[in-house]
């Protein structure tokens, strides 16, 4: 790599690579608190609707943001989150109502972005400027449909060499995580081997298929620092986890470590 940039190197796990890939939702931008609140309108709404007899009364408890949306539906597609969630309170799954919940959760989801951009973790803008600086290969990953808006709303699509989302995602048939077939297809793109490329990633499902996929590097995001978050990451795949991607960055010379 190129000498050390005014904004500083990267850590050395991450000298080791050839590309990074990045998730979207909660690593490049504050989108997964949006994504979060959709899910929990949209299933709030149907679980409340419910007949009186179509469920056991513990099924119809509030959607949780802190344990429903990271282990039913975050980092994977719309469709698929909808199928987990359903199916974990025992609910019927079917095609046609599965459809339905996903058309909900869509509605509510385009509705909060229209009324205000997502902004990029300044964490992250350092850590891809340097990267940039450095001449690493960078895609960005994605489930949803929204990426390419969310990236430019938040100024960041255009530090990136490639960008697999939703609508990429559903042209060429690509299964959801934790299959690994969207970060494959990213560092393929990238001309880089997984073995020689990293992959950055909050969700669990996220992170089990960058270990799914071989890839040289796997890093955990737990913005939250809740209970137990870090070690469901590394369970999952991480090699390391961190809370901000700034600490992505190595000290510059005189700075402490």
């Amino acid at each position: 790599m190129s000498p050390p940039t005014a904004r500083g190197t990267v850590v050395p796990a991450l000298r080791a690579v050839r590309a990074v890939v990045f998730d979207t939702d909660g690593v490049l931008t504050d989108s997964a608190r949006v994504h979060a609140a959709a899910w929990k309108e949209t299933f709030d709404a149907f679980l409340a609707a419910l007949p009186p007899d179509a469920a056991d009364p513990a099924a119809r408890r509030p959607f949780g943001t802190a344990d429903d949306y990271p282990r039913y539906v975050d980092g994977r597609s719309r469709r698929d989150g909808a199928a987990a969630f359903l199916a974990s309170r025992g609910l019927p799954a079917g095609p046609t109502l599965v459809e339905r919940v996903a058309a909900d959760k869509e509605r509510r989801f385009t509705a909060r972005l229209r009324g205000r951009p997502v902004d990029a973790y300044p964490g992250t803008v350092r850590l891809l400027r340097a990267l940039r600086d450095d001449g690493v290969p960078m895609a960005a990953a994605s489930a949803s449909r929204h990426a390419r808006e969310v990236l430019a709303g938040a100024r960041l699509l255009d530090l990136f060499d490639a960008l697999v989302d939703g609508v990429e995602a559903a042209r060429l048939g690509l299964p959801g995580k934790p299959d690994p077939a969207l970060f494959l297809e990213a560092a393929r793109r990238l001309g880089a081997p997984p073995g020689r490329c990293a992959v950055v990633e909050d969700a669990l499902a996220g992170v089990e298929a960058g270990r799914r996929g071989g890839f040289g590097l796997v890093v955990g995001v737990d913005r939250a620092g809740r209970p137990g978050g870090a070690d469901a990451l590394r369970r999952h795949g991480a090699d390391l986890v961190v809370r901000d991607l700034s600490e992505l960055l190595a000290p510059r010379e005189g700075q402490r470590s």
